[in-house]
């Protein structure tokens, strides 16, 4: 006899679907501890649940049959990973042992990683289950308590959260004391929770409206200013001037974390804007992605938020030179010989970096101590092409005494994310699908940016002077045109073109 169970598994930040089928043998003689055979290509956390399985079974009440038992976890090319196939394998084997009855495992899916008691333990990519069990047409799925208002987004399905193995045994066998979890699509469950605000900041008022700018389009930045100026309380602050995440962006995010366990113990959809900020001495697999089964790496992480680089010029150059491809196409694509990934990276890099090695570069009461080979050494160390994908470039210099003491807090992200909001808004009804300026074509640029010709003459005179190239020339006309949707102005004018000029390096070309 054979009973089938449904699970799933992760590939990357995607479920696959996997059947769990258990056969019982004949009887065997003495401890049959020794006669359960697991194959399917399991990993060894995976090789584990069966202790976890046969313990929780014997501590719910529940009979293990004391026969041989031969599990198959399919597709058997597919490597399977995590502990939480442990449910579906144990309500199989309560299956095959008739504790439960066949047809109630009928358009069923089950994740869950058991506890020795045969209680539950959340398990990570619920969301992703979810989309996958609402794609292929099960009716019900049965998840820890813990994942239940995360997988609720799924809609057409009826999704449980259950405590322990005996409940879901329970459930199976037609109890009603549970009902379906309801996806809570209140807009008071949507609101963002964050601890900072540009309130905070003193003075800054040129780097706070150039993060203004960069919020608005969706551009990327580099800061450049001694330590202490405030370049990483700016950054961490960006998050809160966004606009909130639309329900398919939450899914999006919430789905990428989830899978790579960095909710941080938070139930349900995360409506808050990530904020990833790695150290210099990350691995290039961690902000890329990679692995030997590839998985996200921060720049998906801060899918739809924000990257936040602080000291960028000592991060290794091969990873910086693998964030141009996913800073131009939204997505990162990691080969690998068994398998090829390609994860979403809709992200805005903000960049910090000091004036020079030793960061007192052109501070008065401060003396630089690095010799002029070092400075253009460090300088160098970000590529050309890279700075061409970063449109906004500003100094923070260091406040002086009477800036930073006794002075007045800055302007509320609140009053600051309205602007922005209404800019979003012009762009989404000019460029459709929800599409910001720093995402213009060539071809967009030139038919939704026209100059006239006053305008026309300034940037021939800024091209010369400043020596820059044609994709420098485009992204200066985007962050106008952002500069102009702030100013609620329809058409790009000299003085937007002025602004977005000084938001580049005068030493580019």
């Amino acid at each position: 006899m054979i009973a089938q169970t449904h699970s799933a598994t992760l590939v990357g930040i995607d479920a696959v679907p996997v059947v769990v089928e258990v056969d019982l043998q004949g009887p065997i003689q003495g401890d049959g501890d020794r006669y359960f055979l697991l194959v399917g290509l399991p990993d060894a956390a995976v090789k584990e649940s069966k202790e976890r399985v046969r313990t929780a079974i014997r501590n719910s009440g529940l009979d293990f049959p004391n026969r041989k038992i031969m599990c198959n976890l399919a597709p058997g090319d597919i490597r399977k990973e995590g502990p939480w196939l442990d449910l579906p394998m144990a309500v199989a084997i309560c299956a095959v042992n008739r504790q439960i009855a066949y047809q109630e495992l009928e358009g069923t899916l089950l994740l869950g990683e058991l506890g020795l008691d045969g209680t539950l333990r959340p398990i990570d990519g619920a969301v992703s289950v979810a989309l996958m069990a609402m794609e292929k047409g099960f009716r019900r799925l049965i998840v820890p308590v813990a994942n239940a208002p995360e997988a609720a987004v799924a809609t057409g399905v009826d999704v449980y959260g259950v405590e322990s193995l005996l409940e879901a045994v329970e459930l199976l066998n037609g109890s009603e004391a549970l009902k379906p979890v309801r996806f809570d699509d209140s807009p008071s469950n949507r609101q963002p929770e964050y601890s900072v605000d540009y309130t905070d900041v003193k003075g800054q008022r040129h780097a706070v409206r150039a993060l203004e700018i960069a919020a608005a389009g969706g551009h990327n930045m580099l800061m450049t200013g001694p330590p202490g100026s405030g370049k990483t309380m700016l950054a961490r602050r960006l998050p809160t001037i966004l606009p909130p995440l639309s329900l398919e962006e939450s899914i999006a995010v919430t789905r990428i974390l989830s899978a790579s366990g960095e909710k941080g113990g938070k139930q349900g959809l995360i409506w808050e804007r990530p904020f990833r900020s790695p150290h210099h001495s990350a691995s290039h697999a961690s902000i890329v992605g990679g692995g030997r089964n590839p998985k996200p790496g921060e720049i998906s992480m801060s899918h739809h938020g924000v990257l936040f680089l602080d000291e960028m010029p000592e991060f290794e150059r091969q990873t910086l030179e693998a964030l141009r491809q996913p800073l131009e196409d939204g997505v990162v694509t990691v080969a690998r010989v068994q398998n090829t990934m390609t994860f979403p990276a809709e992200t805005m890099l903000i960049g910090a970096m000091n004036p020079c090695p030793c960061g007192f570069k052109g501070l008065p009461e401060q003396k630089c101590v690095s010799n002029p080979n070092a400075c253009s050494k460090y300088a160098g160390k970000i590529s050309g092409p890279l700075m061409d994908r970063i449109d906004l470039h500003i100094e923070v210099p260091r406040l002086k005494p009477d800036e930073l003491i006794g002075a007045q807090g800055g302007e509320p992200s609140s009053a600051i994310r309205e602007r922005v909001m209404e800019a979003r808004d012009k762009q989404h009804a000019r460029l459709g699908n929800h599409r910001i300026n720093a995402k213009m074509t060539p071809k967009e640029i030139r038919e939704l940016v026209p100059l006239d010709k006053e305008s026309e003459d300034f940037m021939k005179l800024v091209m010369a002077r400043m020596n820059l190239s044609a994709r420098v020339y485009d992204r200066l006309l985007k962050v106008a045109r952002t500069i102009a949707d702030l100013a609620k102005e329809d058409r790009v004018a000299k003085k937007h073109l002025s602004e977005a000029v000084q938001y580049r390096d005068r030493t580019e070309g």
